[in-house]
């Protein structure tokens, strides 16, 4: 559904055709690293009104140059971003764009070469997250292990209506987190083919961290 949002049960494609545009540019093993930075924080920005679209809003009366009105902000607790590092910071400085007032935390969790599982190295959030809409964020959902490992420490911490985020998933992934935790809603900007044997997103773009970064 060219334009809009294509939502299947708990996983929902945005496939508006700005984000459909960059993410072929981001995907070309052509495009330098600073280009790729750059339509990563853009693309993630244009999910952002997607991702937040159902915000709970409440009635303020504020005065405007030429008369008093009732207008309409976001409720309560803003929002928590959680950043799995590293790669996701890439989508993480789009994002703050887009709610610059919301609190943030990060998740470090790297994936062993040998097992693909992954391992948990640091863990930094704020400390009422429990209050707060949590929107965790990574480029790539490929096994799908270490976005399952940061959003169940997430929980543990007392995080709920826990938001997903990425680039680029592919289907191995999205069945895995759907299955540890059904109630955590997907986003993505498309869905590839597969993961191959060294569990990398086919067709994907190749490792996000590495080319956000410039390193091998």
């Amino acid at each position: 559904m060219s334009g809009g949002a294509d939502t299947t049960s708990s996983v929902t494609v945005i496939d508006h055709p700005l984000i459909e545009h960059k993410l072929t540019l981001l995907r070309m093993a052509t495009t330098p690293t600073g280009e790729f930075r750059r339509l990563t924080r853009e693309i993630s920005l244009l999910m952002g009104y997607e991702v937040l679209r159902d915000l709970p809003l409440q009635p303020v009366d504020i005065q405007t140059p030429l008369e008093p009105m009732t207008a309409r902000q976001v409720s309560g607790k803003k929002l928590c971003f959680i950043s799995i590092l590293r790669a996701g910071n890439g989508i993480l400085d789009g994002m703050i764009d887009l709610v610059p007032s919301a609190r943030i935390g990060h998740v470090g969790v790297y994936r062993d070469p040998a097992s693909h599982l992954p391992i948990e190295y640091y863990f930094k959030v704020p400390d009422d997250v429990a209050e707060r809409l949590t929107i965790v964020v990574d480029p790539m959902l490929a096994t799908g292990h270490s976005a399952v490992a940061a959003i169940t420490r997430l929980k543990r911490a007392g995080a709920r209506g826990v938001k997903y985020v990425c680039l680029i998933a592919a289907p191995e992934g999205v069945a895995v987190l759907r299955e540890a935790h059904p109630d955590v809603s997907i986003f993505t900007a498309a869905i590839d083919r597969a993961l191959d044997e060294n569990a990398y997103i086919r067709p994907g773009l190749g490792d996000a961290g590495d080319r956000l970064f410039g390193t091998k």
